[in-house]
C-alpha cells in the first residue's frame, strides 16, 4: 500500500475527532439529530482548520442509517462508501479549476435527479471564492431553493470574495484557529500511534509554526520524521529543517540591535544565514517576537494574546525592560515594510542587512520615531556628560574623541551632569566597597540571567556614607532598563548580594535606584565605578578618591 501522509491518514472521521472547532461542531451535531437540516452553509476560516473534513462528516452524518448523537456510525453501507470515495451521493468540485458557468450549469441538471440510495444529496465546493461572477448568478437561484434532498455546503478562506448574494443564502459557520496546546496534544497523539519518539519542546515549536492550522502542523511533523527517520525528533532537530530562529536566538539579536552594535549584528545575521536559516522565515519569526514584546508591554493579561510556554513567558517579561514601546514600534515597521520587499527581490541577504542597519541608525531615516530615538540617544549623551560636536557634516563625522550624533553614548562613568558643580567633602568609600567594584565585572559574569547582567554592566556603584550603612553598595541604574529591578528588587537583590559574598568573601546589602530618583532625592553617595574604557586606555587599574577641597 502506497504510503498516505499524516494529515489524510489521520483526518477527522466524526465530530468528536474535530479539535478546537465545538463552536460549529455542537450546532450541526444538533441539527442532525432534531432533524433541522439546512440547505446550505458556509465554512470559512484559515488553512487548515478542518472546513473540508467537517464537511464530509456532515454528509456522513446526513446519510448515516444509524447516527450515534449527531455523529455518523462509521459502520453502515453508506458510511464506509462515503469515507473511501465511491458514494454518488456526496460530490465534491474544486471551485478553483471548475469556476465557471458551466460547471454550474452541469450541476443545476444534476439536481433534479434524487439520489439513487442514501437520504441526501451533498454537494462540497470548496475554494467557492474562487467562481466568476458568471458562475455565482447561475448558482444563485439553486442555492435558493435547491430540491428537498440536496445540500450545498461551501468552504473559503477569503470570505471577503464571497459575494452577499451568496451569503445572505447561507448558514455561516466560521472556523477558528486551533489553540497551539490542542495542536501539540493531537501531535503528541499521532506521534505516538506512528511510534515516533519526539522531545516536548520540539512538539510544541511544530505546534506553534502551524499557525493555528491542524493540517500544517502534521506536513511538518511529517517533513521532520522523513528527514531523521527512525530517529529521535529533537527541538534542534526540527529547526534545522524547518530553517526557523528560536527565541533565544531572537532575544540575542534584539539586544544586538539595542546596543546599536552594527557590526555584531552583522556577524550574527551572517552565522544565522550560513546555518541555512531562511531570510523571509527570519524576518518573519522576528517580527513575531517583536509583537509579542510589544504585547507583553502595553498589558498585563497576556494569556490571550500571547500562546507561549511558561519559559518563554518568562524570558519575554524579563526583557521588557530591555526596549522601549517607541523603539520596538520602530522595529516592527522596518521588519514589515521587509517582509513586503523580500517577496519582491532576488537579493533578500542585502535587503535584511539593510533592515538590521536601519534599526541600529535611526539617523538613517527621518520619519516621527527615528527622529524620536536619535532626541533620546542625544539627551542621554548630554546626562552623561559627553558633548557633541556641534554643525556636523551630513556624512556624520565628529570632532575627534566625541560620538556620533544620536549613535549610541559612550558610558563615562565620573562624569558630572551639566550645570553641576563636584560633591565636595564627599567620604572616601570603604575598603570591601573597593574591592566589589575592582571584582565588579566578575561579579556581573557570575549572574544567572543575561539581561540583568547586561544591565548591571550599565549601573553605577556608589555607597552610602550615613552612619551604619558602611555595608550599603548602591546600584544606579541609568535609565528606564532597570526599573523592572527597582519595583521588583528581592530576587536580584539576593542574587547579586549572593555572587558578591561568593567572588570577594565580604557581605554587602544591596538597593537598586533609578538615576533620575537619585538625583531627585539629593542623595549623597559617593561614586565608586570606574569605567571599563578608561581603565583600558591607561592600562591600570583607576580608584576615585574624595577630595576635601571643593576645584
Amino acid at each position: 500500500m502506497s504510503y498516505l501522509a499524516l494529515y489524510r491518514k489521520f483526518r477527522p472521521d466524526t465530530f468528536e475527532e474535530v479539535k478546537g472547532q465545538d463552536h460549529v461542531v455542537i450546532p450541526l451535531r444538533n441539527q442532525i439529530k432534531s432533524g433541522r437540516i439546512g440547505h446550505a452553509y458556509l465554512f470559512c476560516g484559515t488553512r487548515g482548520t478542518g472546513k473540508t473534513s467537517v464537511a464530509k462528516i456532515f454528509a456522513k452524518a446526513v446519510n448515516c442509517e444509524h447516527p450515534k448523537d449527531g455523529s455518523p456510525c462509521g459502520e453502515c453501507p453508506s458510511c464506509r462508501a462515503i469515507a473511501d470515495g465511491s458514494s454518488m451521493n456526496v460530490i465534491e468540485i474544486d471551485a478553483a479549476s471548475n469556476n465557471g458557468v458551466d460547471s454550474i450549469r452541469q450541476i443545476r441538471d444534476e439536481v433534479a435527479y434524487s439520489p439513487a440510495e442514501g437520504k441526501k444529496k451533498v454537494y462540497i465546493i470548496d475554494e467557492v471564492h474562487m467562481l466568476s461572477q458568471g458562475a455565482y448568478n447561475a448558482l444563485l437561484k439553486t442555492l435558493e431553493e435547491p430540491p428537498s434532498y440536496v445540500i450545498f455546503i461551501l468552504a473559503t478562506t477569503e470570505l471577503h470574495k464571497v459575494p452577499v448574494t451568496i451569503l445572505s443564502r447561507c448558514q455561516r459557520y466560521d472556523f477558528h484557529r486551533i489553540s497551539q496546546e490542542e495542536i501539540a496534544m493531537r501531535l503528541k497523539d499521532i506521534l505516538g500511534r506512528e511510534q515516533v519518539e519526539a522531545e516536548e519542546k520540539a512538539v510544541r515549536y511544530i505546534a506553534a509554526k502551524a499557525d493555528g492550522g491542524m493540517r500544517d502542523a502534521l506536513s511538518l511533523a511529517d517533513q521532520c520524521i522523513s528527514f531523521y527517520l527512525g530517529e529521535k525528533l529533537t527541538y534542534d532537530r526540527v529547526l534545522d529543517i524547518l530553517g526557523a530562529v528560536d527565541i533565544e536566538e531572537q532575544s540575542r539579536l534584539l539586544r544586538e540591535l539595542v546596543s546599536a552594535d552594527v557590526g555584531k549584528v552583522l556577524r550574527h545575521v551572517d552565522d544565522m544565514l550560513y546555518r541555512g536559516r531562511d531570510s523571509a522565515q527570519l524576518c518573519a519569526d522576528f517580527t513575531w517576537y517583536l509583537r509579542n514584546l510589544m504585547m507583553m508591554k502595553v498589558t498585563e493579561d497576556t494569556d490571550a494574546l500571547l500562546d507561549l510556554s511558561d519559559e518563554n513567558l518568562a524570558l519575554l517579561r524579563e526583557e521588557t525592560a530591555l526596549v522601549r514601546e517607541e523603539e520596538l514600534i520602530r522595529y516592527i515597521r522596518i521588519f514589515s515594510e521587509l517582509s513586503g520587499e523580500l517577496r519582491k527581490t532576488v537579493n533578500q541577504r542585502v535587503m535584511l542587512e539593510v533592515a538590521m542597519i536601519r534599526c541600529c541608525r535611526p539617523q538613517m531615516r527621518l520619519d516621527e520615531h527615528s527622529v524620536s530615538e536619535r532626541l533620546r540617544r542625544l539627551e542621554r549623551a548630554v546626562e552623561n556628560g559627553v558633548v557633541v560636536a556641534a554643525g556636523q557634516s551630513g556624512a556624520g563625522r565628529p570632532a575627534a574623541g566625541q560620538p556620533m550624533a544620536g549613535g549610541p553614548a559612550p558610558e563615562t562613568a565620573f562624569s558630572q551632569d551639566a550645570g553641576e558643580e563636584p560633591e565636595a567633602g564627599v567620604k572616601a568609600a570603604p575598603e570591601d566597597l573597593q574591592m566589589i567594584r575592582a571584582l565588579w565585572k566578575g561579579i556581573v559574569d557570575g549572574v544567572r540571567s543575561k539581561i540583568f547582567a547586561q544591565v548591571l554592566g550599565r549601573a553605577e556603584l556608589k555607597f552610602n556614607p550615613a552612619e551604619g550603612c558602611e555595608d550599603q553598595l548602591i546600584v544606579v541604574f541609568p535609565d528606564f532598563a532597570g526599573e523592572l529591578y527597582v519595583r521588583s528588587p528581592e530576587e536580584p537583590a539576593k542574587e547579586l548580594e549572593a555572587q558578591i559574598a561568593e567572588k570577594t568573601g565580604k557581605s554587602a546589602k544591596v538597593r537598586f535606584v533609578l538615576k533620575d530618583e537619585e538625583k531627585a532625592g539629593g542623595s549623597a553617595f559617593a561614586q565608586i565605578r570606574v569605567d571599563e574604557a578608561v581603565s583600558a586606555h591607561i592600562h591600570m587599574d583607576v580608584e576615585i578618591e574624595s577630595d576635601d577641597e571643593e576645584d
